[in-house]
């Protein structure tokens, strides 16, 4: 095991940042954990749309918060588990709604408000946070483990690498 990689990230539009989690989502093969952590507006969803669309969710299948269901299950190359503990007041909650079995089912799990129930995520969770910097500008900070399963994680690293590269000193 490697040691994890950190990054700090910067989008200056919404569509940059799409970009990005569509690239990310291209990356999966399933068995990813993606906790989504950040205020109100900061992106979260649109990560998570994008990624959908990047592992093959069609563009005629909406994706949306999952703030009032909980939970949304989408098909694509792989299945997305799409979740939203913002409702939830405990890991508790997340654990009775089966989150469990989800993240061993073979999909990608992909949580929001992430960090209000943080002790229920696998050691192979990538965690990423995201800031508003602007009117349409966002920070995301990334923390990608160094295991090497799920394979995606590696292929995600590079690409996390190959960005932080892109963007300079």
């Amino acid at each position: 095991m490697s040691a994890p990689l950190r990054l700090e990230l910067e989008f200056a539009s919404e569509g940059a940042l799409r970009e990005f989690a569509e690239e990310v989502g291209g990356c999966v093969g399933g068995g990813e954990v993606f906790a989504l952590a950040g205020p109100l507006g900061a992106g979260k969803t649109v990560f998570a749309q994008s990624l959908a669309r990047g592992a093959g969710v069609p563009a005629s299948t909406p994706v949306t918060s999952p703030t009032f269901v909980l939970h949304r299950r989408y098909a694509g190359r792989v299945a997305i588990e799409h979740l939203d503990a913002y409702r939830l007041r405990s890991a508790r909650d997340l654990e009775a709604l089966g989150v469990g079995e989800l993240i061993e089912g073979g999909g990608v799990t992909v949580v929001e408000w992430a960090d209000r129930v943080a002790e229920v995520f696998p050691a192979h969770t990538v965690w990423i946070e995201l800031d508003v910097t602007g009117p349409c500008s966002r920070r995301m900070r990334v923390r990608i483990p160094g295991c090497a399963r799920p394979p995606g994680l590696a292929r995600l690293r590079a690409l996390g690498a190959a960005r932080a590269a892109r963007r300079g000193p």
